[in-house]
């Protein structure tokens, strides 16, 4: 029996030069359409539907998979680890934060702003699953990445500091955490669209002070939260129903129940919408 080796050349010219004897191309063999796959999560998310969102997720990161499209599978995994973190799947959200880190490398994402987006991801979801030191890490590694990348006005900082500052909460290191807060308030203030994002900063800082006892800051906090999701600047989007649900327990929780059923109502009434 004739073997490969007795007929075939050291390199096909038809293969872009690929070496006929690796049987082991790892090159990808189609693209999954990331652009139309996230547009309809959003549309999921949108409608409050986890369930759609997640079997959506879960297909195309198979497609993925099966076509050897490594830049299509961070992405997807990227969205996992956001999905897992909120529906509370802590072993499957650990697996796809150490896939999406592996692929980070893989494409030689380690110095971009887009490899530095998924170590936020990642670290988000760490400080989720109560792993505050490896997010911390994380959350460092996309800061120095972000200062070398973009500029300092960009919204992804805003995101950064938010959740480092919760993260940093956890360790103990509150004047650290309130500064990252302020940090995130100023860069959301200029930046269109940004109040509901601005408005989770000031409900955040608010328990902050509360570990901190400062009552008077607590209060304005709340207040500037409430006033920046009543403003006629912000969109009434499926988003601004995430925050609104999110921000509600927070104000019942300090004493303003009103404004927490208020802000439930408006949650509920834009997810029907959708």
């Amino acid at each position: 029996m004739l073997d490969s080796f007795d007929y075939k050349e050291p390199r096909c010219v038809l293969c872009d030069g690929k070496d006929f004897y690796n049987t082991s191309d790892n090159s990808p063999q189609g693209r999954i359409p990331i652009g139309r796959i996230i547009s309809k999560i959003d549309e999921c998310f949108n409608k409050n539907d986890y369930n759609q969102a997640g079997k959506l997720l879960e297909y195309w990161l198979n497609e993925a998979v099966s076509l050897k499209d490594t830049a299509g599978e961070l992405s997807i995994q990227s969205e996992l680890v956001g999905f897992y973190r909120k529906i509370n799947q802590k072993d499957k959200g650990l697996n796809s934060i150490l896939r999406a880190i592996e692929l980070v490398d893989t494409l030689n994402q380690q110095e971009m702003a887009s490899g530095a987006t998924v170590y936020l991801n990642c670290a988000t979801a760490y400080k989720a699953f109560n792993q505050p030191e490896k997010a911390i890490d994380l959350y460092s590694k996309a800061e120095k990445i972000y200062n070398l990348t973009l500029k300092s006005d960009n919204a992804r900082f805003a995101g950064l500091y938010n959740n480092m500052a919760l993260t940093l909460v956890d360790l103990g290191k509150l004047e650290e955490a309130e500064s990252a807060y302020k940090k995130a308030i100023n860069i959301m203030q200029n930046i269109t669209h940004g109040q509901a994002d601005e408005a989770i900063s000031y409900v955040n800082l608010a328990h902050l002070y509360e570990v901190m006892n400062n009552d008077k800051a607590i209060i304005d906090c709340l207040f500037s939260a409430y006033n920046l999701l009543n403003c006629d600047e912000v969109e009434k989007n499926g988003y601004y129903a995430y925050v609104c649900e999110k921000c509600a327990p927070s104000f019942e929780y300090f004493g303003y129940k009103v404004i927490s059923d208020e802000l439930k109502k408006i949650s509920g009434e834009i997810y029907e919408r959708s």
